[in-house]
């Protein structure tokens, strides 16, 4: 489903004015109607001025600030949540995919194992300690000299007349603040930049909005015994063995394949719960579907606990503070990635990464999860190249984007979307992003030659 925005949205969400410090001014108490608040005019404090503003610090935008540092910009990263690392962290993830990659990852894992803090599942995925990646991360960012902020939302874009993207701004602890850049980058996941500057997006599979579940994680603890039991880097019984197992609590997962990892001890995450047809842009559906997640997952340990045994300890330690995302906004590109380039597995001179993991659709509804999990939905993936052009934004200037927002179909972003290819992904804008810096130029303006050849520097192997 594409959307644009209105022209009057676009004005309301873009500041084109100068933007000088000054005290903020409460909301008017008139109002055009009972069921509008008119927001007077008032200047905002510009809070900083980088090279490369890096909006959402996850996978995507922790590689985007690493790569654009180490390529000499001034780099700052803005996060609406308490920690580094979005998904991997806040959300509890615990388990990366397709990262079989050159450069940052393959530094992550190897400084987890310093850290005591990582399990391999084969060359291309991981396990890894939800609370040591949040501290590698954040050693990561002071080691490159990286600012970050946060608790702090983008909720408008700066735009000049020209069109071009000059920077942010955001609601905090600390009020408004306003942040420009040379370039910003969308890292947030569900295309709240590229929104809110007005480019076009398209989210779902159809316009009727057949959208890929959330799923909450959760940590549990229970005897080392029970855990290796379903543990899967360890080939222990299957996901419908566990689903099966979790039945005779008398509990029947909304997910089909719920899905626990051991990460030794008495603790392992776990994926069990699907939310169906959740818009992840609508707050007050989100919600819902986190308190129903929730107590999902709390119902289910106290099922298992129920059950005796080696489970008779099983206790629900903690749950994500966000709730997983796997269908967000895709933004408009300058080249859209398409299921036709995933069946035939397609190459391009401007390639920043391989997607290898297969198109992965998890079932739209309950009465869909009981017939099959998920599915490639008959799409049947090659190894396919995701070119520089889909991570720049074509109806603004001064835009990229890295993760799962970037521009593709439904069928290719099912591919593309796990965060071994949004770690690379990133890479590409960050480095992008710096020589535009650099040469004082926008992002599509910049040569390919010394891009692949910053890329290449970054990516070499270390000894």
């Amino acid at each position: 489903m594409t959307h644009s925005l209105s022209r009057r949205q676009i004005l309301a969400a873009s500041v084109s004015s100068v933007l000088l410090p000054a005290a903020l001014q409460g909301a008017d108490s008139a109002s055009d109607s009972p069921n509008q608040l008119t927001e007077p005019q008032r200047t905002i404090p510009v809070a900083d001025t980088t090279d490369v503003l890096v909006c959402g610090g996850g996978p995507a935008g922790i590689a985007t600030a690493i790569s654009a540092a180490r390529t000499g910009a001034s780099v700052r990263i803005l996060e609406a949540h308490g920690c580094l690392g979005g998904v991997w962290t806040s959300g509890m993830l615990s388990y990366v995919m397709d990262a079989e990659k050159p450069g940052l990852n393959a530094e992550l894992p190897r400084r987890l194992e310093q850290m005591d803090a990582v399990r391999h599942s084969g060359p291309k995925n991981y396990i890894y300690d939800v609370e040591s990646m949040k501290v590698l991360l954040e050693e990561l960012c002071d080691e490159n000299d990286i600012k970050v902020q946060y608790h702090t939302r983008i909720v408008a874009v700066e735009k000049d007349a020209a069109n071009r993207v000059r920077g942010v701004i955001t609601e905090s602890k600390s009020g408004r603040q306003a942040w420009r850049a040379n370039t910003v980058v969308d890292t947030t996941g569900d295309g709240d930049v590229g929104a809110l500057a007005g480019c076009k997006w398209e989210f779902g599979r159809e316009e009727d909005c057949p959208c890929q579940p959330m799923s909450l994680m959760g940590i549990i603890t229970a005897s080392p015994e029970a855990l290796q039991q379903f543990d899967r880097l360890k080939g222990g019984q299957t996901k419908d063995e566990f689903r099966a197992f979790i039945q005779t609590a008398g509990i029947d997962p909304s997910y089909a394949k719920p899905t626990l990892w051991y990460m030794g001890g008495s603790v392992a995450a776990v994926m069990m719960n699907h939310e169906y047809g959740v818009r992840p842009f609508d707050a007050g559906a989100v919600t819902e579907a986190t308190i129903r997640a929730r107590r999902e997952l709390y119902d289910i340990c106290r099922g298992l606990k129920g059950l005796g045994g080696a489970w008779s300890d099983c206790r629900l330690v903690t749950t994500a503070e966000q709730i997983g995302v796997r269908d967000g906004r895709r933004i408009k590109g300058r080249y859209f990635v398409t299921v036709d380039d995933v069946r035939e597995g397609a190459r391009h001179e401007d390639a920043i990464c391989r997607s290898e993991f297969s198109v992965d659709i998890h079932a739209a509804t309950r009465e869909e999860n009981k017939k099959a999990a998920y599915s490639g939905q008959g799409v049947k993936a090659k190894p396919f190249d995701i070119p520089l052009r889909a991570l720049i934004a074509s109806d603004v200037d001064g835009l990229m984007m890295a993760g799962r927002c970037i521009s593709g179909d439904f069928f290719a972003h099912a591919s593309y979307r796990v965060t071994g290819n949004a770690v690379a992904m990133g890479e590409a804008a960050g480095v992008t992003s710096a020589l535009a810096a650099k040469e004082g130029c926008l992002p599509q303006d910049v040569a390919w030659k010394p891009i692949s050849k910053q890329l290449a520097e970054l990516r070499k192997p270390v000894a």
